[in-house]
C-alpha cells in the first residue's frame, strides 16, 4: 500500500488509568495486574499518577476528556478518598466535558459497606462489575474470590449507590461448561436489568496458568451452540451485540469503548498503561508506561517506556480492525479524520471488497459475510 502524507488530525480524547494491584492473580488473566502484599501505596500511587500526568500535557492540544476508564487489575481496591483526590487533581490540569462518562472496574470480592457510595461522591457514574459467571464450580475453576450471592449483592449495592448506567462482565466457553449453565449465567445477570453486557468467550493467553495448564474447554461445536443460544436471549431481552462481545439496551453502548473503536485517542496514567495519540505535526503514535508497580512508583522524571509511530502506510489497518469490530461500522468520512490519509489511499481494496460482498456500499461496515471472515477481509490492508 503506498504511503499518503497525512494531514493532522485532532480525534476526541479519553483517558486510560491503570490500578495494577488484585487481592489474587487469576489463572485466565494477562492483564498488568499484581497480587497485593501488603497495603496498597494509595498516597505515593497517586503522587505517581500526578507527576506522570504533568509529563503527557502536552499530548492534550486543548481536547476536553470525554471518556475515563478506570482499568486493572481490582481499581476497586482503593478507597473512595483516593478517587476523589486523584479527580479533585485531574480536573484542575484536565477540561473534562460536562457528560463526561466515568468508568471503574469493581470486583464484588472487594466491596464492603458503603464503598460504592463513596466512589459516587469521587464522581465516577458508571461502573463496570466483574462478575465473570454466578456458577460456583465455574468461580473455582477461574479463581474468582466472590461467590454467587456476593455478585447480585454488589449489583444491588451498585443501584442503591445510586448507579444507573451499570456494565456487568460475563464469560462463556468455561471449562466443562453447557448451553444450560451459560443460559442460567445470563439469566442470573439479566435480572438486574443491566444496560450493559460484556459477553466474552474465555481464551488462553500467553503466560497465564491456564496457558501453561489448559483446561478442558468446549469444543467449537459446543462453543456455537452457547453462543447462539445466548445471543437469542439478550435479543429476546432487547439487547443489541453493537460490537463483537459488547451487548447494551438501545442508547447504551460504552462510549469509551466506542473511542478505541472508532480511532480515537487516549492518555495513558499508570504502571503498564497503553495510550495512543494524534499530534500537530499528523504524527500517530502509540505509547506505554512503566509496567512493574515498584518501578512506576519510583521512576524519577518520564514514566512512559515506549513509544511507537503508527506509519501512514499502517493507519487504514489499524483504523479498521478497530471500526469492523462494531457491527454498525462507520460512516466513511471517520476514515480521513482519524487517520488524515484520504479515503481514496483504499478505494481499490474498498471497492474490491464490496465486489466480494463482504462489505457494505457506502460505509466502512461488515456485511454478515465479512463478519465471519473479518480476519481474510483485514488482510487486504497489510
Amino acid at each position: 500500500m503506498s504511503a499518503t502524507t497525512p494531514v493532522a488530525v485532532n480525534p476526541p480524547l479519553s483517558l486510560y488509568i491503570h490500578v495494577p494491584w488484585c487481592v489474587r492473580k487469576c489463572p485466565y488473566c494477562d492483564f498488568n495486574s499484581h497480587a497485593i502484599r501488603g497495603d496498597i501505596p494509595e498516597k505515593a500511587y497517586l503522587s505517581a499518577l500526578l507527576e506522570d500526568l504533568e509529563q503527557d500535557l502536552t499530548l492534550v492540544r486543548n481536547r476536553a476528556i470525554q471518556t475515563v476508564f478506570i482499568g486493572g487489575g481490582t481499581p476497586s481496591l482503593m478507597t473512595g478518598d483516593f478517587y476523589f483526590r486523584l479527580f479533585e487533581a485531574l480536573r484542575e490540569k484536565l477540561a473534562f466535558a460536562p457528560d463526561a462518562e466515568i468508568t471503574l472496574e469493581a470486583n464484588p470480592g472487594t466491596l464492603e459497606q458503603g464503598r460504592f457510595e463513596a466512589f459516587r461522591q469521587a464522581g465516577i457514574n458508571r461502573l463496570s462489575i466483574g462478575i465473570q459467571s454466578f456458577n460456583p464450580e465455574h468461580l473455582r475453576v477461574l479463581g474468582r474470590i466472590h461467590d454467587r450471592n456476593s455478585a447480585h449483592r454488589a449489583v444491588e449495592a451498585a443501584r442503591t449507590a445510586g448507579f444507573d448506567n451499570v456494565n456487568l462482565d460475563l464469560m462463556h466457553g468455561l471449562p466443562g461448561q453447557t448451553p444450560a449453565q451459560a443460559l442460567s449465567d445470563l439469566r442470573e445477570a439479566l435480572s438486574h436489568a443491566p444496560p450493559h453486557l460484556s459477553w466474552y468467550q474465555l481464551t488462553l493467553e500467553p503466560n497465564t496458568e491456564f496457558y501453561s495448564r489448559p483446561p478442558n474447554l468446549p469444543d467449537d461445536d459446543r462453543l456455537w451452540d452457547i453462543y447462539r443460544a445466548g445471543a437469542d436471549l439478550l435479543r429476546e431481552n432487547g439487547f443489541e451485540d453493537y460490537e463483537v462481545s459488547a451487548w447494551c439496551q438501545p442508547g447504551r453502548a460504552s462510549r469509551h469503548n466506542l473511542n478505541y473503536w472508532t480511532f480515537g485517542d487516549y492518555l495513558a496514567l499508570g504502571a503498564g498503561a497503553h495510550g495512543k495519540v494524534s499530534l500537530a505535526d499528523g504524527s500517530i503514535r502509540r505509547y506505554w508506561k512503566t509496567r512493574q508497580p515498584e518501578a512506576y512508583l519510583n521512576r524519577i522524571g518520564s514514566r512512559t517506556a515506549g513509544v511507537e509511530a503508527i506509519e501512514p502506510d499502517e493507519r487504514p489497518l489499524e483504523f479498521l480492525m478497530n471500526a469492523l469490530r462494531l457491527k454498525a461500522g462507520v460512516a466513511e468520512s471517520l476514515f480521513a479524520e482519524r487517520t488524515g490519509l484520504p479515503l481514496g489511499s483504499v478505494r481499490v481494496q474498498l471497492d474490491q471488497l464490496r465486489k466480494d460482498g463482504l462489505l457494505e456500499s457506502h460505509r466502512l461496515q461488515a456485511t454478515e459475510l465479512g463478519q465471519r471472515y473479518l480476519n481474510s477481509l483485514l488482510e487486504r490492508f497489510l
